[in-house]
């Protein structure tokens, strides 16, 4: 799904995709590196980790406010991303946490640019190179994907339970996942 941060000037593509070949992954991030490509940033996640499109859309915005703020850790808007889908300072520990691995089929992936065009055309080839179809339900959550999330974010059943009493363990999750994403701003 498109998003527009208006106040950044900034879309950004949240979708997953399905059957992936990892080495067709690698192959993309290996030579989109090269290539830099002018003002499109890509970021592949695990899926598996991510709570719902709603975890990246807070993820990419505390990614450009770092930017805009001058706090940022990483010097791509990408890799800003990751660390705070992932709530980790340290770039090496956020890919090992929240990046893509051999065994791992599904993935979900941001693209951001100030041109929606170039967000879609960057998605397109994305598609080709990985012989696939974006996907959102990649990003849906089932009841093994939250123990998993809870697990990897340090989520106990006394925070969800802090935060639960109005909503579903499922919300409850997505919930506690952005305040670690937002709490990485706050940390020096």
């Amino acid at each position: 799904m498109l998003h527009h941060f208006r106040e950044h000037c900034i879309y950004a593509e949240i979708t997953g995709f399905r059957s992936i070949e990892f080495a067709r992954a690698e192959a993309f991030l290996k030579l989109n590196r090269k290539e830099k490509s002018q003002g499109v940033y890509v970021q592949f996640f695990n899926a598996q980790l991510i709570a719902s499109s709603e975890h990246l859309v807070f993820a990419v915005l505390n990614a450009l406010e770092a930017f805009k703020n001058k706090t940022n850790i990483s010097k791509s808007l990408a890799m800003e991303t990751m660390l705070y889908a992932s709530a980790q300072r340290q770039i090496q520990k956020a890919i090992e946490f929240l990046g893509i691995k051999t065994p791992s089929k599904e993935m979900a992936i941001v693209v951001i640019s100030e041109n929606p065009d170039n967000v879609k055309g960057m998605l397109a080839y994305v598609s080709s190179i990985l012989q696939a179809k974006p996907d959102d339900s990649v990003l849906n959550l089932t009841k093994e994907k939250i123990i998993k999330i809870q697990k990897a974010y340090s989520i106990t059943s006394k925070m969800l339970n802090a935060v639960a009493n109005m909503q579903d363990q499922e919300r409850a999750t997505v919930n506690l996942v952005i305040e670690h994403v937002a709490l990485l701003s706050t940390q020096l």
